[in-house]
């Protein structure tokens, strides 16, 4: 009876006629009230495993997601099928809005909301106040990838949890190791999750690594396969500055590629704007850094380039899961020249404190206490104790999990703090070797002179599907073999304006284009 329901729904909310693989399962699941960890390749439908019994439950379905854009997206996807009781809480909402979406809580099905945004009392309150039945956890491998120096309010949310009576779970990713499983499961609090772990492999994309002298002969690459493919294409990199600059570098020698950068320095309202005109197809080209690209649904993103390699092969599959999501021919492609491990090994050090440093550190944090309990400002304190945000936000979750820092005030005993040095010190050596052994399993796979796809996969899954297409690099494949479908040079992007007006009028015209 249930499963009648839920195909029924299925066809009357989502016009979809039947499951992708894994998401039947997941849902059957959550219908029944279990605790699930989901792990489905990239483009595979996740969002609705929790969309689907958000609409057949009477309470409200909490979403964790990481990013606002992603968040708006959704928002609107859902809106669109007909789907009305869903709501975004971000930073981007009017007070007088916020104000009247909380006191209209248990109107709405579906809540999506930061991990941040969960930390504050108010919020929790008022979420008490609403029946939950499903808490998700969307894009949960960041609860083990960020969740120690970038995001520490992700290792938080299992504490949340329990403030909320503990509603089901449904922890979602596309990317996971039984190490990073393990993570996501003692993080949440969850020993007796079911997992529901789906090969990750895409068997559409082509992997190609190419091996350079410098800089100069990136951007030579770079500008033959953009001259030659004129695709849907991203571009990552660890520098923000190299976003800029290679974008403006790509706009100047291609000047029919429409090309914009995006990293997380820029304003929250310019990246919004850029992503939706990437998704629009007013763009062609994305230099970005990891700040782009999560929950990105775009289906015809045909080219994924790494001028820089990432941290991680985990990072690595999620970057290039972007692409071909709709099954076409697809190429990921990493240029590699020598030093290149050197850039990645400075942002592995500027992620943690420096474990020589932590007695400087704590006596300079003692000066403070003898000031005042009350931390000061962010900026004050990061001068003081010259660190910088990353590295602070790791120490403060430290500190507050050995009882040193409580509601924002510093807890002094000597020898509470000469222990937690001791511990700290301890788990900054482990996450250091977990950091480096990372980076050593990404820089072997660069080097691999066998299959790369097969190398690529093995430490996720015993086998994989045979490529729809070339396999790799070393395999025998080059962009001479490739023909995709281009974006036509004449393609250009109709404003919202002349959208806007044709809807309106209803007139047969020349749009106009931008």
């Amino acid at each position: 009876m249930l499963k009648d329901k839920v195909q029924e729904q299925l066809r009357k909310q989502f016009h979809i006629s039947s499951f992708r693989s894994g998401q039947e399962e997941i849902i059957d699941d959550i219908m029944n009230g279990n605790d699930v960890l989901g792990i489905l390749p990239t483009g595979s439908g996740k969002s609705l495993c929790y969309q689907l019994p958000a609409t057949l439950f009477d309470g409200v379905t909490i979403v964790v997601s990481p990013l606002i854009s992603l968040m708006e997206d959704q928002v609107k996807q859902l809106k669109a099928t007909g789907f009305k009781k869903v709501v975004a809480l971000n930073s981007f909402m009017r007070p007088d809005e916020r104000t009247r979406v909380f006191q209209q809580l248990n109107q709405f099905k579906l809540i999506y909301l930061s991990p941040e945004l969960l930390q504050q009392s108010d919020m929790i309150e008022r979420l008490r106040q609403v029946k939950i039945d499903v808490f998700v956890i969307d894009e949960a491998h960041c609860i083990s990838q960020w969740g120690h120096e970038f995001r520490p309010d992700y290792l938080r949310l299992g504490t949340v949890l329990r403030k909320l009576n503990g509603p089901t779970v449904l922890a979602l990713s596309a990317t996971a190791t039984m190490e990073v499983q393990n993570d996501i499961i003692n993080a949440l609090d969850r020993p007796d999750i079911k997992r529901h772990i789906h090969p990750m492999d895409r068997e559409n994309i082509t992997f190609m690594v190419e091996k350079v002298n410098g800089d100069k002969d990136k951007q030579d690459v770079l500008t033959n396969i953009l001259k030659q493919n004129r695709v849907p294409a991203l571009i990552y990199f660890s520098s923000k500055r190299k976003t800029e600059e290679i974008a403006a570098y790509i706009s100047e020698t291609l000047p029919s590629q429409r090309v914009a950068f995006y990293h997380g320095d820029m304003d929250q309202l310019d990246r919004i704007t850029i992503q939706q005109q990437f998704m629009n197809d007013q763009l062609d080209i994305i230099c970005c850094t990891s700040a782009f690209g999560m929950g990105i649904n775009k289906r015809n993103i045909r080219l994924v380039l790494h001028y820089h390699f990432p941290l991680q092969i985990e990072s690595f599959l999620q970057e290039i899961g972007r692409a071909g999501r709709d099954g076409q021919s697809s190429v990921s492609l990493l240029l590699y020249s020598p030093g290149d491990e050197m850039i990645q090994g400075t942002i592995i050090e500027n992620e943690l404190p420096v474990k020589e440093e932590l007695n400087n550190i704590f006596n300079k944090l003692y000066q403070l206490y003898i000031n005042s309990p009350q931390l000061p400002p962010l900026n004050q304190l990061l001068d003081a104790l010259r660190l910088n945000e990353v590295q602070w936000r790791f120490l403060h979750y430290q500190m507050e999990q050995h009882g040193i820092i409580k509601k924002n005030c510093l807890v002094y005993d000597k020898s509470e703090w000469e222990k937690s040095i001791q511990k700290i010190g301890r788990f900054i050596e482990t996450r250091s070797a977990l950091k480096g052994r990372k980076l050593h399993e990404m820089i072997n796979w660069i080097h691999e002179e066998n299959c790369l796809r097969d190398s690529l996969y093995k430490s996720f899954q015993e086998h994989y599907k045979t490529p729809l297409y070339a396999c790799c690099s070393n395999c025998g494949f080059s962009f001479e073999h490739w023909e995709p479908a281009q974006t036509q040079n004449d393609q250009e992007a109709i404003s919202w304006k002349t959208k806007l007006k044709k809807l309106l009028l209803n007139e047969d015209y020349e749009f106009e284009t931008e």
